[in-house]
C-alpha cells in the first residue's frame, strides 16, 4: 500500500520533477524538502545581474522543458489491441473492450486502444505473433495458447486439478508468480498482465458417453493447454481449435467433443444443439486466468501516468470477469436443463482418480523439458501446497459444514 501511495504521489509531482529535471534544478520547491530550507542564498542570485547570462538561459530552457511536457500530456496516443475471442464474445471480448473503455475515460482520451477480434485485423492464434511483432501494441487471450513457443507459459493460465481463481490471483499478485511471468515472456519482448478469469469451467460437450477411463481412448476433443496432454496420456487426441471454429468443428464430427468456457459461454455459443451430454467438473481448468499482452517498446514509450492507468484497467478487469461470470453461470446452466433438456453428469469418481494421476504425469514431464517449466512449476507447486493447508481450514471447512439448496 506504501509503494502505491508513493508511487500516486511521484504523478502527481510528475510536471515539477520534468521541468526542474531538465535543467538539473529544483528552483525554490525541491520535492520532498520544505520550501523555506530550499530558499536560494543571496550569492545564488548572482547571475542574475546579466540579462544575457547564465539565469536567463536558465528560464529559456525551463520555459521549453514546461512547453514540451504539455505537448506531451495532450498527445493522443493510440494503440491496437487483437484477441483471440470471436468479436461479440460477452464477457470474455467484453473484457477486452472494458479495458479500452476504462483507460479512454480514466486517460481524458490521452490513450485511446481500437480492439480487434478473432479474424478482424489477425487470426485467433496470432494474437501473440502480432504483438511481439508490433502489429498491435496490445493482445488479449490466455496464455495457455502459446505453449509452442514458451512451454512455461501454460501454468500461468490453467493447471489441471491446480488452483482456483482465488488462489491463481494470490500466486500472481501476492507472490512470484507474475514475476516469473514476465520472465518467462521477456525473449519475447512482451509485458503480461493477469487480465481476467472464468473460474471453475466445466468438464466439456461430448458425443459418447465417459463411463470410464477407457472411453477417452481415440477421442477427438478441442481442449488447449496442459488439459489437452492430459487428454493425450489417457488415449484421446486434443485438438487446437480457435473458438470461432469450434461448433462448425462440432456439428460435422470433427472432434467428438470440446472444453470451452462454463454455461453462460457454452449456452451462447450453442453447443448444447450439437452435442448429447455436457460434463463437469473442470478439472482441466479450476481457476482459468486470462491475459494481456503489450509489446515491451510499446510499454516503454508510455508515460508513468499511461502507464498506471493502464494497470490499473487490467487490475479491474480482472476482478470484473470472475464476478460476470459467477453472476451468469447457474442461470444459464439452468435454462440448458429446463429448457433445451441438456443432459447434465458428472464424471465418474475412477475417471477423476485416473485423469489425476496422468495429469501429475504429465506436469512432472513438462517441468522437466526445460529450466523456465520447472522453476514455474517448482513455484506453482509450492505455493498450492501451501494456500491448499490454509483452505482446508477456511473455505473448505465453511462449506462442509453447510447445507445449501440446489
Amino acid at each position: 500500500m506504501e509503494d502505491k501511495l508513493n508511487r500516486r504521489d511521484f504523478l502527481k509531482k510528475a510536471s515539477v520533477a520534468a521541468v526542474a529535471g531538465s535543467t538539473g534544478l529544483l528552483v525554490g520547491c525541491s520535492i520532498g524538502q520544505d520550501t523555506a530550507s530550499s530558499a536560494p542564498t543571496a550569492p545564488a542570485a548572482a547571475p542574475a545581474q546579466d540579462d544575457s547570462g547564465a539565469a536567463t538561459q536558465a528560464e529559456t530552457q525551463q520555459d521549453t522543458a514546461a512547453k514540451e511536457v504539455n505537448v506531451n500530456k495532450n498527445q493522443t496516443v493510440e494503440w491496437k489491441m487483437v484477441t483471440t475471442w470471436p468479436p461479440t464474445l460477452p464477457v470474455l471480448q467484453e473484457g477486452a473492450n472494458f479495458i479500452a473503455q476504462y483507460v479512454d475515460t480514466m486517460s481524458q482520451g490521452r490513450l485511446k486502444i481500437h480492439v480487434y477480434g478473432a479474424g478482424e485485423l489477425v487470426g485467433a492464434l496470432e494474437t501473440f505473433d502480432a504483438v511481439q511483432a508490433g502489429t498491435a501494441e496490445m493482445g488479449h487471450g490466455a496464455s495457455y495458447y502459446w505453449a509452442g513457443k514458451a512451454p512455461a507459459a501454460q501454468f500461468f493460465a490453467a493447471v489441471p486439478f491446480g488452483m482456483n481463481a482465488q488462489q491463481m490471483n494470490a500466486w500472481l499478485l501476492a507472490s512470484d508468480g507474475l514475476k516469473l511471468w514476465e520472465e518467462t515472456y521477456t525473449d519475447f519482448g512482451l509485458v503480461p498482465f493477469p487480465a481476467g478469469n472464468t473460474g471453475v469451467q466445466m468438464g466439456g460437450w461430448f458425443n459418447k458417453e465417459i463411463n470410464s477411463i477407457a472411453d477417452f481412448n481415440g477421442l477427438k476433443m478441442r481442449i488447449p493447454g496442459l488439459g489437452g496432454k492430459v487428454i493425450a496420456a489417457a488415449g484421446g487426441s486434443a485438438e487446437l481449435i480457435a473458438g470461432g471454429e469450434i461448433y462448425t468443428s462440432l456439428e460435422r464430427g470433427v472432434i467428438d467433443a470440446t472444453e470451452w468456457v462454463g454455461p453462460y459461454h457454452d449456452y451462447v455459443m450453442g453447443f448444447y444443439k450439437v452435442a448429447k451430454f455436457y460434463y463437469y467438473p473442470g478439472w482441466h481448468e479450476p481457476g482459468t486466468v486470462l491475459e494481456s499482452i503489450i509489446n515491451r517498446k510499446a510499454w516503454d514509450a508510455l508515460s508513468p501516468d499511461l502507464q498506471e492507468v493502464l494497470r490499473q484497467a487490467i487490475i479491474a478487469q480482472n476482478a470484473s470477469m470472475l464476478a460476470q461470470s459467477d453472476a451468469q453461470n447457474n442461470f444459464y446452466l439452468q435454462k440448458m436443463i429446463n429448457e433445451e433438456n441438456v443432459d447434465l453428469r458428472p464424471f465418474p469418481d475412477d475417471v477423476m482418480k485416473a485423469l489425476h494421476g496422468y495429469a501429475l504425469d504429465v506436469l512432472d514431464g513438462v517441468a522437466a523439458s526445460d529450466p523456465m517449466s520447472k522453476k514455474v512449476y517448482d513455484s506453482f507447486r509450492k505455493f498450492q501446497k501451501d494456500v491448499a493447508a490454509w483452505g482446508k481450514i477456511s473455505e473448505k471447512a465453511f462449506y462442509n459444514s453447510i447445507e445449501v439448496e440446489v
